[in-house]
């Protein structure tokens, strides 16, 4: 396809070191070496084959990959081809995998084989086989083979086997869609948020220039970053794994998160960044207290660590960093966003409680339901604009137009700005549930969860959990004369919901609390787990 081009392919992030510094470690699992040398050839061969099927300026390819080196290698390939990656949460269901493969109009996916736990390409398959503008599937195996374990597709090996290493990266406008990221925002219906070259690499730099105070290249030593939020995620993806490679630095990659391997891979590779949701910090703090651990040579290394996803309990912030003697700082963001919007910037001291201040080139206010901004100490809707805001919601010119007024892109989150403009999230989109840092989005639950025979009416909520921050419960009005227990349910939600999803708690009710328009009162039900707490 014939487009004008001023270029701007976020793959030249590791073109760059390939070209500078081909043998530097990139990519780190277990005890896999990758130079940025060779991950550029082998992005270059999947380029190769997507050319060879057809699929290049401006196309989606789907990517559902845990934390592996598949994940770098087939993500930066497909940016090379001027295509748009849209990364799949690995723990989708059928239906799910189904939704995001049809909206985004994918043309092919490449899913990794998963496990026995988790099956990730026979669910992919089973969406695949019924989405009839998906014309490729591609399966990433645990070890390199021509041999398909999904029969009708082939994998990875067979795909790049006899391409070149060579790839003449396709010149990409910087306001070009460069991957599509879902999120339900306030609807419950999955959006794709489009997010160009231009707004990922700027945010790229964000994130390594939050990082340079601890940069130190004197003794010759790259920095290393561990990765244990997953890559599918807007964090994982740009906060880390793009900043990291525009530094030219090394990425650690843990597939699950566990504190003990966290621990082993901080001491192990030398780790000096880390970022994690406050349940991390949460579960290494509680398993170093039980095995009663001397952290000293696991934190020796660590120089800065940030937490996002959701609000960091200013005593665990205030615990951990008295255990680790290391600073953690606290941002904010969304997938709209790119996601950095707000930061507690190192050269600054910090304010425990808040997210920071905006970050540089960014625009960050509190407004009124009439879009005036509202006094500081204050509450308002956050509202923010500058390089880091989406392109717009994909094929969604009404939910773009009604997110991105005046020329602000409004969150939906209430907050506070004080005078030094240090942001506080006071209040969250009125049904979002935040669980162990991922959206969670009532309606979507609802809307599957009302197909069952056996239900009349359900609400869900989120509510306060230890560990999980807040967890999901139904409460279900059930149609008369069908039965329905605790168990069948919460089985019957595990099939259709990926895992961090599904309901962990179910009550039944004879009726639920509505106001004078018949609409579900949730705060009635917030209201009575408070009141019982």
């Amino acid at each position: 396809m014939e487009h004008n081009v001023t270029t701007l392919n976020l793959a030249s992030i590791i073109e760059h070191h390939a070209r500078l510094t081909p043998k530097k470690e990139a990519v780190i699992f277990a005890d896999q070496r990758i130079n940025y040398g060779t991950l550029n050839a082998l992005a270059n061969r999947v380029a190769n084959a997507l050319a060879e099927m057809g699929i290049g300026y401006g196309d989606k390819v789907a990517l559902s990959c845990p934390n592996l080196p598949y994940f770098p290698i087939v993500y930066y390939g497909i940016l090379k081809a001027g295509a748009v990656a849209v990364p799949l949460n690995v723990l989708f269901k059928p239906r799910e995998i189904k939704y995001h493969l049809e909206d985004s109009d994918a043309k092919a996916v490449f899913v990794f084989e998963g496990t026995e736990e988790l099956p990730m390409s026979q669910m992919v398959k089973a969406a695949f086989d019924d989405v009839d503008s998906c014309e490729h599937m591609i399966v990433m195996c645990a070890e390199p083979t021509q041999n398909s374990p999904i029969e009708g597709c082939k994998t990875l090996t067979q795909i790049t086997f006899n391409q070149s290493d060579k790839f003449e990266t396709v010149p990409t406008n910087p306001d070009d869609t460069c991957c599509i990221l879902y999120t339900s925002g306030t609807t419950g219906t999955p959006k794709g948020a489009e997010l160009t070259h231009s707004n990922i690499y700027f945010n790229a730099i964000v994130a390594f220039n939050l990082h340079v105070p601890g940069l130190n290249y004197k003794d010759g030593k790259q920095k290393t970053c561990l990765i244990t939020l997953p890559l599918f995620h807007t964090t994982g993806k740009t906060a880390q794994m793009n900043a990291q490679m525009f530094a030219g630095h090394r990425i650690v990659l843990l597939p699950r998160f566990e504190p003990h391997t966290a621990l082993e891979a901080f001491k192990a590779e030398g780790v000096n960044f880390w970022t994690g949701v406050p349940t991390m910090y949460w579960a290494i703090l509680k398993y170093v207290e039980e095995n009663n651990i001397d952290v000293t040579p696991y934190a020796e290394s660590m120089e800065i660590l940030s937490s996002g996803g959701a609000a960091m309990p200013v005593e665990v912030m205030r615990k951990f960093e008295e255990v680790f003697k290391c600073r953690i700082l606290e941002g904010y963001g969304l997938s709209e966003t790119s996601p950095i919007s707000t930061f507690n910037h190192p050269n600054v001291d910090s304010k425990p409680g808040t997210v920071g201040q905006a970050v540089f080139g960014v625009e960050v206010k509190c407004v009124d339901d009439d879009d005036n901004e509202v006094p500081r100490g204050e509450r308002g809707e956050v509202v923010m604009r500058g390089h880091n805001i989406m392109k717009g919601y994909y094929e969604r010119p009404e939910a773009t137009a009604e997110a991105m007024k005046n020329g602000w892109f409004h969150s939906g989150d209430i907050g506070v700005m004080d005078e030094e403009g240090f942001l506080s999230i006071v209040d969250r989109k009125k049904e979002l549930i935040l669980r162990g840092g991922y959206n969670i989005y009532p309606r979507e639950l609802e809307e599957v969860i009302m197909t069952h025979e056996a239900v009349s009416l359900v609400a869900v909520i989120g509510v306060p959990d230890e560990k999980m921050g807040e967890e999901i419960k139904a409460y279900v009005v059930k149609n008369q004369g069908v039965e329905l227990t605790e168990e069948g349910f919460i089985s019957w939600c595990k099939e259709q919901f990926a895992m961090n999803k599904y309901p962990r708690f179910v009550e039944f009710r004879d009726e639920l609390p509505v106001g004078g328009t018949g609409k579900i009162l949730k705060r009635a039900l917030k209201e009575e787990i408070k009141n019982a707490s």
